[in-house]
């Protein structure tokens, strides 16, 4: 990579000034980890990384595997909250609990799972774990002090898609093409609002809540406050199929064609970098000090290091 290309990186994607000198650049560097396996989503925990795989769960960091949880069918995006690592199970239709010091299970809770596929998320917010649980268009709300469901809120059918930001749950139905803001103190459905083709994986942060439109390969950007589109990013031609994180003043986007990620300024809405080959369908999960993904179609996981500016 040039040092141009490496300015622009650093600039777009860790903050780092534009102004920044060519000389003073660092080139980025991918760190490829081989995982067996199916190593698919990611959920952060410190300098280490939790990644759904065929049969189990494993903790990997830049140095290897740490740890391996046997699970049925591990499956959808995960959560840390709580001190355990939340994990939806699509044959068993149940929500696990691993304890992140012992790598054990501690409570495995019948909540019922949305879509045995595996396209879905486990999230947490306002004291509680929350996974969709019925296709029909039920959410979950599980207390972890009890391990127990405690509400079953009715949405859209098919809202497989859930994340948790600005004091609300929200949730995504790709067949219903739309997005429901879900107020946690009373457990209801307070707006609703249409999006474009086959939405689907969602995050919430730098001030929006922000769409994967698969079918349109555009991101749309929500405003939290009024439920209402107000922006769209085209990427591709589609999305299908990847991932979404926010962090660090930016949206980060795991994508299938064209290359590995794209980072998208929040106010912009432009594409600042585009990081990385193709690399198949993966995960994505922002650190700030790095960027996580995996290829599990090329049986590996990747380490995109922050670069660092001569004198750091």
């Amino acid at each position: 990579m040039n040092k141009i290309v490496a300015t622009t990186w650093a600039a777009a994607m860790f903050g780092i000034a534009a102004a920044v000198t060519p000389a003073l650049a660092a080139a980025p560097r991918e760190q490829v980890i081989p995982v067996p396996g199916f190593a698919d989503f990611l959920a952060v925990d410190g300098k280490t990384v939790w990644a759904t795989n065929s049969g189990r769960v494993e903790r990997w960091s830049r140095k290897g595997k740490r740890a391996e949880v046997p699970m049925a069918h591990p499956c959808g995006a995960m959560t840390i909250a709580f001190n355990s690592l939340w994990v939806a199970d699509c044959k068993d239709f149940t929500l696990n609990r691993i304890d992140l010091k012992t790598a054990k299970i501690t409570a495995v809770i019948a909540t019922g799972i949305a879509n045995p596929k595996g396209e879905l998320n486990v999230v947490a917010g306002a004291g509680s774990i929350w996974v969709a649980s019925d296709a029909k268009g039920v959410v979950a709300r599980v207390d972890p002090a009890t391990n127990s469901v405690t509400a079953s809120i009715p949405t859209n059918p098919d809202s497989f898609y859930l994340t948790f930001g600005m004091g609300s749950l929200w949730a995504v139905s790709g067949s219903q093409q739309s997005v429901q803001k879900i107020d946690p103190a009373t457990n209801t459905v307070v707006a609703t609002t249409a999006l474009g083709r086959e939405p689907g994986f969602l995050a919430a942060g730098e001030g929006s809540v922000w769409v994967q439109e698969q079918g349109d390969g555009t991101v749309a950007k929500i405003d939290p406050a009024t439920a209402a589109v107000s922006g769209r990013v085209k990427v591709d031609e589609t999305l299908k199929y990847g991932d979404i994180d926010t962090g660090g003043g930016k949206v980060w986007l795991r994508t299938t064609a064209g290359q590995t990620f794209v980072v998208i300024d929040p106010t912009s809405l432009a594409i600042t970098a585009r990081m990385g080959a193709p690399a198949g369908s993966g995960a994505l999960r922002y650190t700030s000090a790095g960027v996580w993904t995996t290829a599990h179609d090329a049986h590996t996981m990747s380490w995109w290091r922050k670069p660092k500016t001569i004198g750091n």
